[in-house]
C-alpha cells in the first residue's frame, strides 16, 4: 500500500514537471512602493522615519444580490486604498487586505463567509499593534462593509490605548456624494452606487441582467437601512437579520447603475481618501500626562 501510494506521488510529480510552466503560474506584477508587503524587512525598518500612514482595507464575502459576485466590499475597498495611494506614494503604505468580517446577520444567503466579533477584533488589533510595535505611529482602518464598523471603531481605540501610535477608523467613500451622484431614494447594499463602481472597476464580472430593484426594509420616521434621499443615514441603529429585509440582498435599484457614475463616486472618494490620509499624518501626537 505504501508503495504504490509512494509510486503514484511520484508519478504525479513527473507529469506536474513536464506539464506546468511559469507561464501558468500567475505572477504579482509590479513592485509598488505603496505596498507594505512589497517591501523587505530592511526597507521597513528605514521606511519608519518617513513615518507613512500605514492603511488596513477590510472587506467582506457575502451576499450582494443575483448581480454582484461575493468580494464586493473587499474588492472595492482595496482598489480605493491602491487609488489613493497612487496618488501621495510617498505617505502612505498599504497591508494586504482582510476578506472576511462581521455576517452574521447575512448567513442565510449560501456564500457568506462570517468572523465572530471578538476574533475580528482581536485579529485587528494584533495586525495594527504589530504594526505600532515596528515604530509606526499613524495606522488607518479603512472599512468597506458597514457591520464591521462597531468592531472596527473599537479596534482602532484599543490601538491608541495600548500602543504610542495613533490609529483611525473610517468607513471608505469619504469625499464623494451619494446625492449628487446617485437617482435612488434609498441606496443601502448591492444598490446603484455599489454597482456602479464595480461597473467601472471590472465590468465584466457583473451580471446586469440579472438585477432587480428591492426596498422591502420599511422607511419610518426614525429607523431605515442605509440612505434615504433627503434623510440621510438613519438615527436608530439596528441591524436585522439580512433575509427579512431583503429577498435577493438587495436594498435599493442597481439597474440604473452605470459605470459612468461609478468612475465619478470612486475618483472623488479616491482623491477624498488621499486628502484625509494627508491631513491625519499630519496631525501630532502629544505627550501623554497623568494627572493623578
Amino acid at each position: 500500500m505504501v508503495k504504490t501510494e509512494l509510486a503514484a506521488r511520484q508519478s504525479f510529480r513527473l507529469r506536474s514537471s513536464h506539464t506546468a510552466s511559469t507561464k501558468e503560474i500567475p505572477m504579482r506584477g509590479a513592485r509598488l512602493p505603496y505596498r507594505y508587503d512589497h517591501h523587505t524587512w530592511p526597507e521597513l525598518r528605514d521606511l519608519v522615519e518617513k513615518q507613512p500612514v500605514v492603511v488596513l482595507p477590510v472587506g467582506s464575502t457575502e451576499d450582494h444580490g443575483h448581480h454582484l459576485p461575493l468580494d464586493v466590499d473587499t474588492f472595492v475597498v482595496s482598489c480605493l486604498c491602491e487609488a489613493a495611494a497612487k496618488l501621495i506614494p510617498d505617505e502612505v503604505l498599504i497591508l494586504p487586505k482582510l476578506p472576511y468580517g462581521f455576517e452574521d446577520h447575512h448567513m442565510d444567503f449560501p456564500g457568506t463567509i462570517t468572523i465572530r466579533d471578538n476574533h475580528l477584533l482581536d485579529f485587528v488589533v494584533d495586525i495594527t499593534t504589530s504594526v505600532a510595535h515596528h515604530g509606526f505611529r499613524k495606522i488607518l482602518i479603512v472599512n468597506g462593509h458597514g457591520s464591521n464598523a462597531p468592531i472596527l471603531e473599537l479596534a482602532a481605540r484599543r490601538t491608541v490605548v495600548e500602543t504610542e501610535a495613533h490609529c483611525g477608523f473610517l468607513n471608505g467613500g469619504v469625499g464623494a456624494s451619494v446625492e449628487e451622484i446617485g437617482e435612488s431614494d434609498v441606496m443601502s447594499h448591492a444598490d446603484e452606487i455599489e454597482t456602479s463602481v464595480y461597473l467601472h472597476l471590472n465590468e465584466s464580472a457583473v451580471q446586469l441582467e440579472k438585477a432587480v430593484p428591492e426596498v422591502k426594509a420599511p422607511v419610518t420616521k426614525f429607523y431605515w437601512r442605509g440612505w434615504v434621499r433627503g434623510k440621510g443615514s438613519a438615527p436608530l441603529k439596528m441591524m436585522d437579520h439580512w433575509s427579512r429585509i431583503s429577498e435577493t440582498g438587495v436594498i435599493g435599484d442597481p439597474t440604473v447603475a452605470t459605470a459612468e457614475k461609478g468612475e465619478r463616486f470612486f475618483r472623488e472618494a479616491a482623491t477624498g481618501l488621499a486628502e484625509l490620509i494627508q491631513e491625519y499624518r499630519a496631525i501630532p501626537i502629544e505627550q501623554r500626562v497623568d494627572r493623578h
